[in-house]
């Protein structure tokens, strides 16, 4: 059997925001506005709340992230990626910790939405939030693949392990700060550079 490189890969599944967007999330400024401890998982520490108090927080959130979304801007060459994966028929998918309804609207935004199936879609409502692999699984269970022939695409540590805990392949993108990532099978710069180098590999 042939070995597995990045340009025999058919199935991609892809962060959202910071990766195929420029990010935008001031996570600080949150925090402070819903009263979340410095450094704390927003989303896991608002379902530690009150039913009462965490929905009001979620409705806020939601709204907040809404108004990030409809102005989204596409990462340094993320559309002629993700265009070009699309014209060799790969399987595409999008797994963030945004919500599902406002992964569309982004997609939309940086004319990248008829690359996605909807069903190809998962927000924080569809899995469980990253790191937890349940969405990437349900990507491998759905479309019938072994774990090997998927790829996790993000920017950041929550993506890496992601991948790692579902035994996937993962490349890591847009994160020059981040030193020695573990669970990165590929580093690049950029989605420019990742498409340079599935001309290549």
């Amino acid at each position: 059997m042939p070995p597995i490189t990045l340009k025999t890969l058919t199935h991609w599944v892809f962060d959202m925001d910071g990766t195929l967007t420029v990010g935008v999330h001031d996570f600080p400024a949150i925090r402070r506005h819903l009263d979340i401890p410095d450094g704390a998982d927003i989303l896991h520490h608002l379902e530690t709340l009150p039913t009462t108090e965490r929905d009001a927080k979620h409705a806020w959130l939601l709204e907040h992230e809404r108004e990030l979304a409809m102005r989204s801007t596409a990462a340094t060459g993320a559309i002629e990626l993700v265009q070009s994966l699309c014209q060799r028929g790969c399987r595409l998918g999008i797994l963030t910790r945004n919500a599902k309804e406002l992964a569309h609207i982004t997609l939309e935004a940086i004319g990248l939405d008829d690359c996605f199936a909807p069903d190809d879609v998962l927000g924080r409502d569809e899995a469980p939030p990253k790191p937890h692999p349940g969405g990437l699984d349900h990507f491998i269970q759905r479309w019938q693949i072994a774990p090997s022939e998927v790829v996790m695409v993000g920017d950041s540590q929550l993506d890496m392990a992601c991948g790692q805990a579902a035994g996937t392949l993962t490349v890591l993108i847009n994160a020059p700060d981040a030193g020695e990532m573990a669970g990165a099978d590929w580093r690049l710069e950029d989605c420019r550079a990742l498409a340079r180098k599935l001309q290549t590999s």
